[in-house]
């Protein structure tokens, strides 16, 4: 492959925004030189007009998007995902189930392997997040109550290889083994859909739970006398995963987390549905019928469904919100999702050496084009511009 040459751009890096730099890169990040500087003959050039560059979002909990959803288990529904992702600055990301029959996730969880292993054009599949089937009724949130069950590690291990972060609610377990056990595969434990006590929370995360699933939503609440689960994300050392499309989590929430958990322990998510990218409507989650408008999923009695948020608003709305650096912020969808998967060696940051997965934007964090692995996934119409 030849190489490509970043010019004029804002490069955003882990700690700080640089201008003035080249970024060159092939199917890696090949390293950084100063603008204006003879570049290796043959160099395709790419202008980037003052537009920002950074690391390609990692999405590590989204269900679907234009009309795709994980759980229809078809190739063509993972190679929609994949191809459209790009569009949003996503470059990597977690397929991720619902609470269904065992037998549905399953199918589910070998679509993901094959399509892992012979991978589709776009953003890069990294694995599955198990949302469910091991929750709580009582905080099941848009999740099919007549399919929860409990936890079983000898569900679990077949898909050791496929599974990155699964959820439980800790208060349904009878003792820690769950837990450890999913540890000594390398699968991470989070919680959520739960309705924890502080203490059964704690207890959690001393056992070896490590991450919060949508932070906030279809948890126990925070209250002076009885903390919760939000109490205990908020003050044990966890990485806290956000829907922030505005709807969710409301900005002073957003404002809370922030202030209290930095921008090393935040993980920004869509948690998207099939309908996201698709406008309003009638969808589907789950089994369940949603209803979609004016930005917003509903089931028919009205509790909140997944979203229908793309990353790149997400991120624009948590930059409004939370106080954080546009630097910041990028890092809660790039290193911090990266280092937790363990693949920050690879992903996640603007470094020599590491995959070209990029994505350029401008002022409003409107994607103007992403590259995957060093070719371009996508590309903003002149039109659009």
């Amino acid at each position: 492959m030849y190489m490509k040459a970043i010019i004029h751009g804002k490069l955003i890096l882990p700690q700080d925004i640089v201008t003035g730099q080249t970024l060159l890169f092939d199917k890696r990040i090949r390293g950084f030189q100063e603008d204006g500087r003879p570049l290796p003959e043959g160099t395709e050039i790419i202008d980037a007009r003052g537009q920002y560059v950074a690391p390609g979002f990692i999405n590590i909990h989204i269900h679907g998007c234009g009309g795709a959803d994980t759980m229809d288990a078809t190739p063509e529904a993972l190679a929609t995902m994949c191809r459209l992702l790009p569009e949003c600055g996503v470059t990597a990301f977690l397929p991720t189930t619902m609470t269904r029959p065992w037998p549905l996730v399953q199918k589910a969880l070998d679509n993901i392997r094959t399509a892992r292993a012979d991978p589709p054009a776009g953003a890069r599949i990294l694995g599955a997040y198990l949302e469910g089937p091991f929750i709580s009724a009582a905080y099941r949130g848009s999740q099919k109550e007549s399919d929860i069950q409990q936890a079983d590690i000898a569900k679990i291990r077949p898909y050791a290889d496929i599974i990155r972060i699964v959820v439980i609610a800790p208060e349904c377990l009878p003792d820690d083994s769950f837990i450890k056990a999913c540890r000594k595969l390398a699968i991470l434990v989070s919680l959520g859909h739960s309705g924890a006590t502080y203490e059964e929370a704690v207890r959690a995360i001393r056992a070896g739970a490590s991450h919060i699933t949508h932070m906030f939503n279809a948890m126990s609440p925070l209250h002076h006398r009885r903390p919760g689960l939000v109490g205990a994300a908020l003050t044990e050392p966890v990485m806290t995963e956000i829907i922030a499309d505005g709807f969710h989590v409301h900005a002073a929430a957003l404002s809370l987390l922030a202030k209290m958990k930095g921008p090393d322990r935040i993980t920004v998510i869509t948690d998207s549905m099939r309908a996201a990218m698709q406008g309003d409507g009638i969808s589907e989650l789950g089994g369940q019928t949603v209803y979609v408008k004016d930005g917003r999923a509903l089931l028919a009695d009205g509790t909140i469904a997944a979203s229908i948020d793309v990353m790149d608003h997400s991120l624009k709305h948590f930059y409004e919100v939370s106080g954080f650096t546009l630097s910041e912020v990028i890092r809660t969808a790039t290193l911090n999702p990266a280092k937790e998967l363990g693949l920050a060696g690879e992903i996640g940051s603007l470094e020599e050496g590491k995959r070209a997965d990029l994505t350029l934007f401008d002022r409003d964090l409107r994607i103007q084009a992403t590259y995957v692995d060093g070719e371009k996934a996508y590309e903003r119409s002149a039109a659009a511009k």
